[in-house]
């Protein structure tokens, strides 16, 4: 392809992620609006039970991608990838619709469950077909070209739908959201060059990817470590008007600096993935910890919010392609399921955070009470990565012994002969 046609290429794919980046987020910036229409009783008689039981819309798209991406990955692992991206955008295109038109709170927690199936498999297909366009050397920026259309999305789609919410009600967001998928849809039938999938992969072969304990603990730190940032971003709205004492019109506004973070650090992480990828856990964790606790003391602020949420923005997606780039290289020939199950593991932790914060909230600890856990979940998340490294020194010990016993071997043998 000429540099042209693979920039178009991978700016049709990071579109997608723009979508996907929307759908995931903006419920974040709509959590009161959602849950005085889903939710009209228990509003009235406490807005916070309604907003923190809201929180479960959330939760239910996250789990969709925690069930959609290992199950979609392990089968379709040997199918032409273009094909496979344009049958989970008309997926992500019904799901959407469906969101947005169905008029009971239970119904739209099952569309939030459904639409969030293909979100995993298609940012793993897009990072492999990513990473191919780009080459050799070059696979963490490719990823991170990738996940640019997820980050870009929290400075302009994630403020201008919840903006959209907040005056033509949510159910108009959700379905200009709906449309972005439908021209994310075009966009890759016209320019995405056709790639084939793995002739040699089998459900058998992607998921021996889970018999290997690096993948787990890999997942797990994601998990984790996500958690943190989804306690915080997932009550974010709340937190600017009832702690901040700000205004609702400038919950865009907030979202406008964390995704501005968000994208500096996606691509801050693209480059550190490809220069050494445990240092970068350590950094980006420490950077996280860092500004959770920032944010913590001095959310009652103006400029402390604002200059915090960035940080914690530009934190935790740098550590996004760090952990794509880990999961990868120790899945070894599991290639589809590593690319995609890595985004059912932030996932679970966008889940795990914003469950868990809709507890200390209901709970009547305030709506900063999720930064504090957020901060707590980051602690078990480095543990992990040094765990990781223990296993990994084990691992290399381990066969060098081999190695060693079997030069010793040859010895004896090359001895016995001669």
């Amino acid at each position: 392809m000429t540099p042209r046609g693979i920039n178009l290429a991978l700016l049709a794919l990071a579109l997608g992620g723009f979508a996907i980046g929307t759908t995931e987020f903006v419920a974040m910036g709509l959590l009161p609006e959602l849950a005085a229409d889903l939710l009209p009783a228990v509003y009235e008689s406490s807005p916070e039970d309604a907003t923190a039981q809201a929180g479960m819309l959330i939760s239910a798209y996250a789990l969709g991608v925690v069930v959609g991406a290992p199950t979609i990955a392990a089968l379709s692992a040997r199918f032409p990838r273009k094909k496979l991206l344009l049958v989970l955008l008309v997926a992500f295109t019904l799901g959407t619709v469906a969101s947005a038109l169905l008029p009971s709170f239970t119904l739209v927690l099952l569309a939030r469950f459904v639409a969030g199936l293909p979100h995993g498999a298609y940012f793993g297909i897009a990072a492999l077909v990513a990473a191919e366009l780009m080459g050799p050397g070059k696979r963490g920026r490719g990823i991170a070209i990738v996940l640019s259309g997820l980050t870009i999305a929290n400075v302009i789609g994630v403020p201008a739908i919840t903006f959209l919410g907040q005056n033509s009600g949510w159910r108009v967001a959700y379905l200009v959201v709906a449309l972005l998928f439908a021209l994310t849809f075009v966009a890759v039938w016209l320019v995405v060059p056709m790639q084939a999938g793995d002739p040699g992969a089998t459900m058998r072969r992607e998921l021996k990817a889970f018999s290997r304990i690096q993948v787990w603990l890999t997942l797990a730190i994601g998990a984790v470590g996500f958690g943190g940032f989804f306690a915080v971003y997932t009550y974010v709205a709340p937190v600017l008007t009832e702690v901040t004492g700000l205004d609702a019109s400038l919950v865009p506004v907030v979202l406008v600096f964390a995704g501005l973070g968000m994208t500096i650090g996606n691509f801050v992480g693209g480059r550190v993935s490809d220069w050494r990828v445990i240092p970068g856990l350590f950094i980006f964790f420490g950077f996280l910890m860092f500004a959770l606790l920032g944010l913590a003391l001095t959310a009652h602020t103006v400029v402390g919010l604002f200059v915090f949420v960035f940080l914690v923005g530009a934190a935790s997606s740098g550590l996004s392609p760090v952990i794509q780039t880990r999961l990868m290289e120790v899945a070894e020939d599991s290639q589809t399921l590593a690319a995609a199950v890595n985004h059912a593991s932030l996932n679970l932790g966008n889940s795990l955070g914003a469950y868990l914060g809709g507890v200390v909230i209901a709970a009547g600890y305030g709506y900063l009470s999720p930064t504090w856990v957020g901060l707590a979940l980051c602690v078990p998340a480095v543990i992990l990565v040094v765990l990781s490294v223990i296993v990994a020194a084990r691992g290399r010990t381990q066969s060098h012994r081999r190695a060693d016993l079997g030069l010793q071997k040859d010895a004896v043998l090359d001895g016995t002969l001669s």
